[in-house]
């Protein structure tokens, strides 16, 4: 599981074998799992799959702010990591 980034002390990753799902980032503070909160990085921008980490509503519009700013890094990773995966 790579980590994309941290950012306000929140972990931004990819959860393996994920690679036939839209590409889509997952955010936690602790131990990365696979049910954390999940983020969809579409072209308009990062949509909300689930929120099950309960980020704050404060946090989770600098994420998404965050998220929107580095979508084409965010999306080169996706595609280098699971190509590697492959």
């Amino acid at each position: 599981m790579p980590q994309v980034v941290r950012f306000l002390g929140y972990i931004i990753y990819f959860w393996a074998h994920e690679e036939n799902e839209p590409i889509h980032v997952h955010v936690c503070k602790g131990d990365p799992t696979p049910n954390a909160t999940k983020i969809w990085i579409q072209e308009d921008g990062p949509h909300i799959a689930h929120n099950r980490s309960r980020i704050p509503t404060k946090d989770m519009k600098l994420i998404l702010s965050w998220l929107s700013v580095n979508k084409e890094l965010v999306i080169e990773k996706w595609h280098v990591f699971f190509e590697d995966e492959m």
